[in-house]
């Protein structure tokens, strides 16, 4: 333990006195004339305990103690007092005075004062220890659930991309055998069938080997500083052609009051995309009723300070089953061309990002998707806890 002490009198031969004392017993003694010399002893010595006469000429001991306490709260102040000056005393304690001894000082009682202040800076030291103790165990228990919620979270992948390839490999298998036995038996539709299938299988698996490469590059957000509408004029751009192919009208619509934040304008991009091609097809059945087939992209402020993105289509909907499963790890209604990696990607951007996805469907009646992000007006913070606006 640190046994230096300041001590603080304005009498010369007080400081003489007990600083011998205070020597003989062990401690290391620093010493100082007045309020002023003793914050620049302070500072440069940085002692656990301060012993401070309670009046003195320039600044007063109350004056001192509030000024040690404002630098370093820690520190121990013992207060010298005279006998009528209990009410100081007493006011000193409000301020955090360890103790007081009374004039004329008496070693013993002095010497217990600084013992009661030595064991509060003992009894800290404990504390801190014992709370830094306490932080790395939860660090470390939380790392540890990390770790294991990572790896159920790799098992579930690999279980579910198990699952794709070994039904890629049976409808291969499939189209395979359907193909020989119409090769033999000369049967030229049944040719015609088993290549369909094994063609749609080595589709499906050119685009899982793509969804799986997106997955990985979107698996890290990279934070920019960017207009919120961008992400919607750059998908709705790329898939035009895709929606001219299937005569949807596919347009987007901003609000004019959106104000740059900082998101990773790729990986929403990204997701738009994902959702924008399942609402194309998800209007491909209207081409039978005549009704004009749309999706639209927008993107508009929301409440609580976050920014939205709607993808509206009034395509054939959902049932309620599927609406709840769409975000499922290797889910699809699209065999054999799905592998239900666009939006289990989707969810995982939105995410990381500190957002959620809301789907509204109805059989019939079409689909929105709602993605709603909270503003971040910095990269890398908590976006519930940076001072967030829109």
């Amino acid at each position: 333990m640190n046994d230096t002490i300041l001590l603080v009198d304005d009498e010369k031969g007080i400081r003489k006195v007990l600083g011998i004392s205070l020597s003989d017993s062990g401690y290391t003694v620093h010493t100082a004339e007045s309020g002023q010399d003793a914050l620049r002893v302070f500072r440069a010595v940085n002692p656990p305990i301060v012993l401070t006469d309670i009046k003195m000429p320039d600044m007063d001991g109350i004056e001192l103690l509030r000024k040690i306490k404002q630098e370093k709260p820690e520190t121990e102040v013992i207060m010298f007092t005279g006998q009528g000056d209990m009410n100081l005393a007493i006011q000193s304690l409000k301020y955090d005075a360890t103790d007081f001894v009374t004039k004329p000082i008496d070693d013993e009682i002095l010497e217990i004062a600084i013992k009661r202040a030595q064991e509060r800076i003992f009894l800290r030291r404990q504390i801190r220890e014992y709370n830094r103790k306490l932080e790395r165990r939860v660090q470390k228990k939380a790392q540890q659930l990390i770790e294991t919620e990572r790896l159920a979270a790799v098992g579930q992948t690999i279980a579910g991309l198990s699952q794709s390839i070994e039904r890629i490999s049976g409808g291969l298998e499939q189209g395979l055998d359907i193909l020989g036995k119409g090769i033999e038996s000369d049967r030229k539709q049944s040719v015609q069938d088993g290549w369909a299938m094994i063609k749609g299988n080595v589709d499906k698996i050119h685009n899982l080997s793509l969804d799986l490469l997106h997955y990985g590059k979107y698996a890290i957000v990279n934070y920019e500083l960017c207009d919120p509408g961008l992400p919607v004029t750059e998908a709705v751009g790329k898939m035009q052609p895709r929606a001219r192919n299937n005569n949807v009208e596919l347009r987007a619509v901003l609000s004019p009051g959106l104000k740059p934040y900082y998101f990773d304008p790729d990986g929403i991009q990204c997701c738009l995309e994902n959702l924008v091609a399942n609402a194309i097809d998800a209007c491909v059945d209207l081409d039978k009723s005549g009704k004009k087939k749309e999706v639209i992209v927008g993107a508009d402020k929301a409440r609580g300070q976050a920014v939205e993105y709607r993808i509206t289509d009034n395509g054939r909907g959902m049932p309620e089953e599927v609406r709840r499963r769409i975000f499922s790890s290797f889910f699809t209604t699209k065999d054999p061309r799905g592998t239900g990696i666009g939006l289990m990607m989707t969810k995982m951007i939105v995410e990381q990002h500190g957002g959620n996805i809301d789907v509204q469907s109805r059989e019939g009646s079409g689909t929105q998707v709602v993605i709603r992000l909270p503003v971040r007006t910095q990269p890398g913070k908590n976006p519930n806890a940076d001072g967030l606006r829109v």
